[in-house]
């Protein structure tokens, strides 16, 4: 039997059909990337507004988080055995991340103890630091340990506010630091030593401070500057990279000179904004 032919308009009322639908995906689709891209600006300039705290909690003994840890915000600092808030090395922590642990959303007050402690691999999404205790985040997994700072921002920090002490490397992202010595350190002295990696992108960074990173190149440590901005230091007293010679002994590391050298110190003046 011989089909029978379709009329012309009722294909053409068949095709802008079809056509509908694929333009309503479409509209989605851009609808979900607007959502996206807000979501994104909103990220990007969320360092710049501190959070008010919906709560206020005391921690007597360091929380253990495996998996997601979600605090919604509220704040947290050391009572009894975290009330400490000064340099004394070897402080415990207000949160202890296994490997592959995320803590989000969640400020730390004061006293803040030593903060956060990553065993392996973490993420800290959004983490608040009001008034940095001993340090505000130490990172001591192994050689593969990926860590991811996203958001937050920490304040006070009267020596250093990241303190990598074991290997792998460090990313992070849309941070704020202001009143603080040094934003980041590879271990100067550590009984065991690695070669670090770190990357610093997109962070806003308010004065006073002395440097921003501290690397070991005889160990072969790396540390990346993009989208840098400096605000209050017109003469540029801070130090963006600060090279060091490290060791495994305990002794103070001495310093071997600064700035972009393309291999240690990865940035160039372009990376850097001041205002």
């Amino acid at each position: 039997m011989t089909p029978r032919p379709e009329h012309p308009a009722r294909h053409r009322r068949r095709t802008d059909r079809r056509r509908a639908v694929v333009s309503g995906a479409s509209a989605l689709a851009l609808t979900a990337a607007a959502m996206l891209t807000s979501t994104m600006t909103s990220t990007a300039s969320a360092a710049t507004t501190w959070p008010t705290a919906t709560g206020s909690q005391a921690v007597p003994a360091t929380i253990a988080v495996s998996g997601t840890r979600d605090g919604g915000y509220k704040r947290y600092y050391g009572s009894g055995d975290l009330a400490g808030d000064g340099q004394e090395e070897g402080q415990d922590p207000i949160f202890q991340l296994a490997d592959g642990a995320t803590l989000k959303n969640v400020i730390i007050g004061s006293p803040g103890a030593d903060g956060v402690h990553c065993q392996g691999s973490c993420t800290l999404q959004n983490v608040w630091w009001e008034d940095v205790g001993e340090d505000a985040a130490t990172f001591k997994g192994g050689n593969s340990a990926v860590y991811t700072v996203y958001g937050g921002g920490a304040k006070k920090a009267a020596d250093k506010v990241f303190q990598h002490n074991g290997g792998g490397k460090l990313v992070v992202s849309k941070f704020a630091v202001q009143d603080f010595k040094t934003l980041y350190r590879s271990c100067g002295n550590c009984s065991t030593q690695y070669k670090r990696t770190s990357i610093f992108n997109t962070v806003e960074v308010t004065t006073p401070g002395s440097r921003l990173v501290g690397i070991n190149t005889n160990y072969g440590d790396t540390a990346a500057l993009r989208n840098i901005t400096i605000i209050g230091d017109s003469s540029k007293k801070i130090v963006p990279c600060q090279k060091y010679t490290g060791n495994n002994t305990g002794a103070e590391p001495t310093t071997n000179g600064s700035g972009p050298d393309g291999t240690y110190c990865d940035y160039t003046a372009s990376d850097i904004t001041y205002r």
